[in-house]
């Protein structure tokens, strides 16, 4: 679903990713973990097609281990097609009402009038939204915009949903509802890569996850393989001290 190859990325003299190769199959939910700064939202943008890297390859689709070859640079929309990001913090278009933005994401990725009313009306009642549709976007609370961003990248119904700090902001009850739908868009045969500091989740939640420190790879494979005997969060802590 995703496979990165040696993917750096340079500002200056500063390399914010360093020959980085991760491979994210379908089913799986794939947790990116690392201190501020270490380069996940690094990665996560130039997967999206947002960044531009200097070295590397980054593909998206098709299926393991047979992947099509078709890289982010050199077929941009094909890869944007099938999936969706949701950055750490979503700026969304405030003189937009809510249903109004959730439309035009669905104009974007031509969903048909009948498809989209069904998933909107399905996810804005799970994430308890419908009720401020009809109001405008700047009246929305930081945990409502989140809530938004997050609809307006399921419409789609995308395959790889690449996710930034995804429950930052969310209320209890509506992490729990995006858990459950991360989960079951995976059962489905997706693939989720998100970045999180939250440990715990991510050790309850992903069945795989990487730890980068300083835009290199330091650990990653099943949380079994990555956390032994101990917690994932002793093991952040060990690597880190190193």
């Amino acid at each position: 679903m995703l496979k990165i190859e040696h993917l750096t990325k340079t500002y200056g003299e500063k390399k914010a990713v360093d020959d980085l190769s991760l491979h994210i199959r379908p089913g799986e939910i794939y947790g990116f973990i690392g201190h501020n700064g270490a380069g996940k939202t690094t990665t996560l943008k130039s997967v999206a097609g947002i960044l531009r890297f200097d070295e590397g390859e980054i593909y998206v689709g098709g299926q393991w281990p047979n992947l099509e070859a078709r890289s982010i640079k050199t077929h941009p929309l094909a890869c944007k097609r099938d999936m969706a990001y949701i950055p750490d913090n979503p700026d969304l278009y405030d003189y937009m009402t809510g249903i109004g933005f959730l439309n035009f994401i669905a104009d974007i990725f031509g969903v048909d009038a009948d498809t989209r009313a069904s998933r909107i009306r399905h996810y804005a009642d799970a994430f308890e939204l419908t009720d401020d549709l009809a109001q405008p976007i700047s009246a929305y609370s930081h945990g409502m915009k989140q809530k938004l961003a997050v609809i307006s990248a399921l419409i789609h119904a995308p395959k790889l949903i690449l996710m930034d700090e995804p429950f930052v902001g969310l209320d209890p009850v509506a992490a729990h509802t995006l858990k459950g739908i991360m989960r079951d868009i995976c059962n489905q045969g997706g693939a989720i890569f998100f970045s999180t500091h939250v440990l715990e989740v991510a050790e309850k939640l992903c069945d795989k996850v990487a730890i980068i420190r300083d835009g290199r790879l330091i650990r990653s494979g099943t949380m079994e393989e990555v956390r032994g005997d101990s917690s994932l969060e002793s093991v952040f802590l060990e690597l880190e001290e190193k």
